[in-house]
C-alpha cells in the first residue's frame, strides 16, 4: 500500500465522513446478523443475499440511498473476505467498528483514469459521489486497482493505493545480518548496532492527559476535548513507530544481501493471559505489560516491511536458545544471560552484550542446528528476562 495525505475541502470532508458512516453501518449490520446466527435457524445469509438485503434497505432508508452504493457494497465484500479469513484460521472473527476509531472505506475497480496530477506537489483522486479530492503528490502513483480512504485519530485524511512497491535491489556484497528484536531495543543487529525510537516526550504528555481525564465528568465537553488530545498523542506515537520501521528496514535492505530474523509468532506471544472465569490465568498483569511492550516496538510490522523491501532475502531462524547460546563456543546455558544487557559464558568466559550475542547467533543460523546437548535444560528463554533492565 502506498499512502498519501489527502486535503479535502470542508464540504468534501463532511461527505467523506458520510461515506465512512455508511461503510461502518453496513459492516456492523453484517456483524450483528452473523452473531445472531444459530444452527437451528438455518444457513447464514451469504454475500449475494446481503447484497439483496442492502438493496431493500436502501429503498427503505433515505439516508442510505443518498450514499454511494459502491462504498456500501464494498463494505459487505470486505466483511465476506474477513469471514473467510476467520474460518480459514488465519485471522480473528470480524468485530464491531466504532465511530471514533474506524473511519474509512474502500473503492475497487479503479485505475489510472481516477487519478490526475495537477502540478509538482498536488494531484486529485476521483471519489464516488464526491468528485475530485486533492492529495499531496510525494511520489509517483503506479498501477493500482483499488484504494482506501481513512481518517486517523489526529483528524488527517489519507488515501492508500493498493499496489506492491518494487523491492530494493540487493547490494551484492554477500553480507549476512542477524536481527534480534526486543522490548528494550526494538532491534539489535549482529554488527553491534541498536535500533530504536524515542517516545518519552509523548508518553509523559499522555500520562498527564490521562490524569486530567480521570478528573473530568463523564459526558462533559471538557472530557471530550481531553479524549481528543489523548487520541492525537497516540496517533503521533504510532506515526513515530511507523517512521522508525520504514527508515530502518529500508536501510537494512540496502546494506545486506541476506537478512535473518528469529521466527517469532508475535500474535500468539501477545495473546492475553487472563484466561476464563472457570480457569483464570496467572501472572496476568506482568504478561499484559510484556504484550504492550512487544506491540509498542512493532515486531510484526518490522518483519513484514523487511519481507516487502528485501523480497526473497529474508530468512527465519528458530528462536529457541538464541539468547542462551554463547556465540564464541556454542555452549547453551540459561544462566549465562545475567541481565537484559549482559551475557557472560561460564564455559569459556566470553562476555558481550546479550542482544548482540543473540543477533550473532541468528546471523550464523546456530539456533537452526539444534538445541542444547542431550540431558541439558529443555526450557526456552524465560519471558520475564525480556523486561529486565
Amino acid at each position: 500500500m502506498t499512502r498519501y495525505r489527502m486535503y479535502p475541502s470542508p464540504t468534501q470532508h463532511f461527505d467523506l465522513l458520510v461515506h465512512c458512516a455508511h461503510a461502518r453501518f453496513v459492516w456492523n449490520l453484517a456483524v450483528e446478523q452473523q452473531s445472531f446466527w444459530a444452527a437451528w435457524r438455518g444457513p447464514v445469509p451469504g454475500n449475494a443475499e446481503r447484497f439483496r438485503q442492502l438493496t431493500e434497505a436502501r429503498a427503505a432508508s433515505d439516508w442510505l440511498r443518498a450514499g454511494s452504493v459502491t462504498v456500501q457494497q464494498q463494505a459487505l465484500r470486505d466483511f465476506d473476505q474477513a469471514l473467510r479469513y476467520f474460518f480459514n484460521g488465519t485471522h480473528r472473527r470480524p468485530t464491531w467498528r466504532k465511530k471514533h476509531l474506524h473511519n474509512g472505506f474502500r473503492i475497487v475497480n479503479t485505475g489510472a483514469d481516477d487519478v490526475r496530477r495537477l502540478n509538482r506537489r498536488w494531484a486529485e483522486v476521483k471519489v464516488p459521489k464526491i468528485g475530485w479530492v486533492r492529495f499531496r503528490w510525494t511520489r509517483s502513483v503506479g498501477e493500482f486497482k483499488s484504494y482506501r480512504v481513512t481518517l486517523d485519530r489526529r483528524g488527517r485524511w489519507h488515501i492508500a493505493f493498493a499496489q506492491v512497491p518494487d523491492p530494493i535491489p540487493a547490494p551484492g556484497t554477500g553480507e549476512v545480518v542477524g536481527i534480534d528484536r526486543g522490548v528494550v531495543h526494538a532491534a539489535t543487529l549482529s554488527t553491534g548496532e541498536h535500533l530504536d525510537f524515542d517516545t518519552d516526550d509523548l508518553d509523559r504528555r499522555i500520562r498527564a492527559e490521562q490524569r486530567r481525564l480521570a478528573r473530568r465528568k463523564r459526558g462533559s465537553g471538557r472530557r471530550g476535548r481531553v479524549k481528543d488530545r489523548i487520541a492525537r498523542l497516540h496517533a503521533a506515537r504510532a506515526d513515530r513507530r511507523k517512521d522508525f520501521v520504514e527508515k530502518s528496514t529500508t536501510d537494512i535492505a540496502r546494506r545486506f544481501d541476506v537478512i535473518r530474523l528469529e521466527d517469532l509468532a508475535t500474535a500468539r506471544m501477545t495473546r492475553s493471559a487472563k484466561g476464563t472465569v472457570e480457569n483464570p490465568g496467572s501472572n496476568v498483569r506482568a504478561k499484559a505489560g510484556l504484550n504492550r511492550a512487544i506491540l509498542d516496538k512493532g515486531w510484526g510490522m518490522f518483519a513484514q516491511r523487511l519481507e516487502h523491501k528485501a523480497k526473497g532475502r529474508v530468512e527465519y531462524v528458530p528462536a529457541a536458545y538464541t539468547s542462551q547460546r554463547c556465540y564464541a563456543c556454542g555452549t547453551v546455558d540459561r544462566e549465562a544471560r545475567e541481565s537484559q544487557a549482559v551475557f557472560r559464558c561460564r564455559a569459556c568466559g566470553h562476555s558481550a552484550n546479550a542482544d548482540v550475542n543473540a543477533a550473532l547467533n541468528i546471523a550464523a543460523g546456530h539456533a537452526a542446528r539444534g538445541g542444547p546437548p542431550l540431558g541439558g535444560p529443555l526450557n526456552r528463554e524465560p519471558q520475564r528476562d525480556l523486561l529486565r533492565v
